[in-house]
């Protein structure tokens, strides 16, 4: 299983060419090995508040994105062990949603693929930029 932090899930399904090469590798592996691509629900909540906000723009109503990500990846839900996760991080970014998503990369042994420099800088969870 594959985790996408919410940038590269918004690039996947609306400008692919934001990815980064090693990204792009890892996702059509994981296409050729049948793994699945995992989203948390926290980045459906960060999609919703950052299209209300005006910071990404998609092109179709946010309900109808939204629902589009739900039949497009798994979404996975928070759970007890994830939310512990996400509060033991050391050296992980304080946003709540970078620490959730993470965590529920690493609860599902899962790797993420994230642009944020601060994640990958964290060395806390499997990434992949």
């Amino acid at each position: 299983m594959i985790v996408l932090d919410t940038h590269v899930a918004v690039w996947i399904t609306t400008d692919r060419s934001q990815l980064s090469d090693k990204a792009a590798a890892a996702l059509r592996q994981a296409g050729r090995e049948n793994r699945q691509l995992a989203i948390s629900t926290a980045t459906l909540w960060e999609i919703a508040v950052t299209t209300a906000k005006g910071t990404i723009r998609i092109s179709r109503p946010l309900p109808e994105y939204l629902r589009y990500l739900e039949e497009a990846f798994v979404v996975l839900p928070l759970t007890s062990a994830i939310a512990l996760q996400a509060l033991s991080f050391e050296r992980m970014p304080r946003d709540p949603n970078d620490r959730i998503i993470a965590a529920t990369a690493l609860v599902h042994g899962a790797t993420l693929i994230t642009a944020d420099r601060k994640i990958l800088e964290s060395g806390e969870v499997n990434c992949v930029w």
